[in-house]
């Protein structure tokens, strides 16, 4: 991956429907939430779901993941590649059911609570884009051995390989000195 190259991610259009119907199914799991319910699949909640979807960028590049999502609250998130120890593909029954999947991210230093922070949601072709950021966080973590080490290598092999010559001359020296 070159310095420059971003990787924008696109989001399935079908994570609208699924929002409106999860918010509005755990606001029908409470009493309070009811009339709120009513509200929300009148038409709330799929104003509230357009301009969310509108809201939602995730971008890779060879050093980092930034995401955003959010509408009155809005997350942005860094996320240094070198810290990404998993990412974890998720995909219910529910999900299937709109096309969707989310990827999980587990970072180095966090713990389990904050971790709940870093799922997308919606990612088309998620399996690709999780096989590309271990495969940048891998590179990162790797970097290519560049060629220099191999001339470096080759010349103290020179080094050597003279040197081991003058020892022996110095043998040969000393043994018809005697």
């Amino acid at each position: 991956m070159a310095d420059d190259k971003r990787i924008r991610v696109q989001f399935n259009p079908l994570i609208k429907p699924f929002l409106v119907a999860k918010i509005g199914f755990a606001m029908l799991c409470t009493i309070v939430g009811i009339p709120l319910a009513i509200v929300w699949f009148l038409g709330v909640g799929r104003w509230w779901a357009r301009h969310y979807f509108e809201r939602l960028e995730c971008q890779l590049d060879p050093r980092s993941l930034r995401y955003r999502k959010g509408i009155l609250v809005t997350t942005e998130k860094t996320i240094p590649l070198e810290n990404i120890q998993d990412v974890t593909f998720i995909e219910g029954p529910i999900l299937r059911h709109f096309n969707l999947s989310t990827l999980k991210f587990e970072t180095a230093g966090h713990n389990a609570g904050q971790a709940s922070d870093m799922r997308l949601t919606g990612i088309i072709d998620a399996q690709d884009f999780r096989t590309r950021i271990l495969q940048a966080r891998d590179a990162l973590r790797h970097p290519p051995q560049d060629r220099g080490g191999d001339a470096q290598l080759a010349a103290l092999n020179a080094i050597e390989a003279r040197l081991d010559e003058i020892a022996g001359l110095l043998r040969a020296a000393r043994l018809d000195d005697r």
